[in-house]
């Protein structure tokens, strides 16, 4: 068989379930914690019982999910120790790569840069979040790729697309846009004034504050958009 041609296949309905609901899991339409009963997500999604459990079992494969005898699947929890550990990573490699944008970043790049500074979105819109969240990855992954390496900035990435579902919770926490086009905007000018230090220390600053909001969020219960 010719595995290229395998490729352009549409995919199956396990295929559909899967994406579809693990799009849901990472932007918090379920919560970590939510019970998901099977027959009900079939009918939500428009697919069969088999191809939806079929996608439940894959997405316990990613840890996204868990199950729980006789009763179906839970969305997996967010512990602190998750957190700690995530924001730790960003702290060691995200400021690292903070200090050697403002060192190495052409003026190409920070024009570009200035340009996505500005971005943030609305309070309690969840389509807003996603766009800017794509928006902040798009951001922080340039910041990492000005650094001049490219292993340090793929590493970012990932990292970020890690997160992406502790970051939707930290958005819905409160509304906090302001402040973080204010982070942005101060980053660019560390790395515009070739300052190394103020870079690593701008960019310290905001994943303390961006690891402190998800802790709040993961928590316990709060008043908000959808309660």
């Amino acid at each position: 068989m010719d595995k290229g041609l395998s490729m352009h296949r549409p995919p199956s309905l396990a295929q559909q379930a899967f994406r579809m609901l693990k799009e849901d899991i990472l932007t918090a339409t379920f919560k970590p914690g939510e019970l998901l009963v099977e027959r009900d997500l079939a009918r939500h999604y428009g697919v069969g019982k088999t191809p939806m459990r079929e996608a439940l079992h894959a997405l316990q494969k990613e840890g996204l999910v868990d199950a729980i005898p006789r009763a179906g699947y839970i969305v997996s929890a967010i512990t602190t120790r998750d957190v700690q550990e995530l924001f730790q990573l960003r702290l060691i490699l995200e400021t690292s790569a903070a200090e050697l944008a403002a060192r190495n970043t052409s003026e190409q790049d920070l024009q570009r840069l200035r340009e996505l500074a500005g971005f943030d979105y609305t309070y309690g819109d969840r389509a807003s979040y996603e766009a800017f969240l794509n928006s902040n990855t798009n951001f922080h992954y340039m910041v990492a790729r000005s650094s001049g390496n490219q292993r340090l900035a793929q590493i970012v990435l990932r990292l970020l697309e890690d997160l992406e579902r502790l970051f939707h919770l930290e958005l819905d926490i409160r509304d906090s846009a302001a402040e973080m086009v204010n982070e942005h905007i101060a980053l660019v000018a560390a790395l515009t004034n070739r300052d190394p230090e103020k870079a690593r220390q701008v960019m310290a600053e905001q994943i303390v504050k961006s690891r402190d909001r998800v802790l709040e969020a993961i928590a316990g219960p709060k008043i908000g958009p959808g309660d």
